[in-house]
């Protein structure tokens, strides 16, 4: 059987500020696991034993893929394997979790959060579970008579779990009908592949639970190698779990940076904060003065105003406003000739003509006749003004259709 040599992605551990919080970076699928614990009543059939509680959460923040608030098939089937691996495996005490016999016992609960996903989600899942459940301290419980006494960690020590071992699940993948084999696929990989073996084992190479989906056909030497492989992964990851969790208590120990402080990078600007610099304040005007003297007036950018007509102004470059100047211009031509033509006609009447004198401001009109004008000069003169008034309808005219 061909395989491909082993490549796993690097493995990181980090705690949380409180009990119980572990954060476990796989390549670049990360996981969160949280810890928490409550006095409940037990079930009748088991009075003396606790109880232990997992659940995870796929949240679009990991994936576009996850939708909120609904159970998918991948939901399902973590939950199942996470609960065969460390509850079915017997990796906690659970009569240790007991109170008072048949009355109150402590209730675990693993809450396991996706913060994002590149494949390989049980192996995470179970690697951030099982280091929860190590870095987890309960509240210690006194008894008096029928009164439970819960004490805080001022008060009294945070008591650890008792924990027999740590199971680990190892995901293998196989391709082309078993012909190659792959150990911690990615999601490209897990699209692929035609079949997953799934092997839970701890560091005293016991098997705690396998399961195969797929509908591979797996030949009994392809198990037993790939029992092989996880047992050797499992040594690491177990060591590494401890190797973080005795660098977390004596860092609690010490008080050293632990938790979120621990992550923040050193050597780097955390604050918008800097030391004040000293700045020479001795010759400021005479430099001022000299860089004022130096510098040239501006030019003038806006021009002056045009004004094309009376009401009209232009500044700038832009093109002229001609907009109602060119009625302005024809009112002016024909008030001019209407003052040529009534000069000439008095001009050709001379003394003769008549004069008209009205006062507007009286109701009644006087109308004084200084010489009397025969017939011939009457028509003349009216139809004179006959011809000047159809001029004027004749421009009315024009101008009203220049405006439609």
């Amino acid at each position: 059987m061909g395989d491909r040599p082993m490549t796993t992605g690097a493995s990181k551990i980090s705690f949380g500020t409180d009990y119980g919080c572990c954060f476990v970076d796989l390549g670049k699928t990360r996981i969160m696991a949280q810890v928490s614990c409550e006095l409940i009543t037990p079930k009748e059939n088991r009075p003396n034993e606790g109880l232990i509680f997992f659940n995870i959460e796929l949240s679009p923040m990991a994936s576009p893929a996850f939708e909120m608030g609904r159970q998918s098939e991948l939901l399902v089937k973590l939950n199942r394997q996470l609960e065969r691996c460390l509850r079915n495996s017997k990796c906690i005490d659970t009569e240790s979790l007991c109170v008072v016999s048949g009355e109150k016992v402590w209730q675990i609960r693993v809450d396991v959060h996706l913060l994002n996903h590149d494949g390989n989600l049980m192996d995470a899942a179970s690697i951030a579970a099982i280091a929860g459940l190590c870095h987890f301290r309960r509240p210690d419980v006194g008894i008096q008579g029928e009164e439970v006494t819960v004490y805080s960690t001022e008060e009294r020590d945070p008591i650890p779990l008792s924990i027999y071992h740590m199971p680990i699940c190892v995901s293998f993948s196989f391709f082309q009908q078993g012909t190659y084999l792959l150990v911690d696929p990615c999601e490209r990989e897990e699209r692929v592949m035609d079949g997953l073996l799934m092997i839970a084992m701890n560091k005293h190479r016991e098997i705690c639970s396998i399961q195969s989906s797929g509908g591979i056909m797996l030949l009994k030497d392809q198990v037993l190698r790939c029992s092989k492989i996880a047992s050797v992964k499992v040594s690491e990851i177990t060591e590494l779990i401890n190797k973080a969790l005795e660098n977390d208590k004596k860092a609690r120990k010490t008080g050293g940076k632990f938790g979120f402080a621990e992550s923040l990078p050193q050597e780097r600007i955390t604050a918008l904060k800097t030391d004040v610099s000293h700045v020479e304040m001795s010759d400021v005007k005479e430099k001022a003065n000299e860089i004022v003297q130096r510098a040239e007036v501006p030019p003038q950018t806006v021009p002056c105003p045009v004004l094309t007509a009376p009401g009209t102004g232009q500044v700038g470059e832009g093109l002229e406003n001609s907009w109602g100047l060119e009625e302005e211009e024809e009112e002016e031509d024909e008030t001019v000739e209407l003052k040529m033509e009534l000069e000439e006609g008095h001009e050709e009447k001379g003394k003769g003509d008549v004069v008209v004198i009205s006062d507007s401001d009286s109701e009644e009109e006087d109308v004084v006749i200084l010489n009397q004008v025969t017939t011939k000069e009457k028509a003349s003169s009216s139809n004179q003004q006959g011809a000047v008034a159809s001029k004027q309808q004749q421009k009315k005219k024009k101008k009203k259709k220049r405006g439609q």
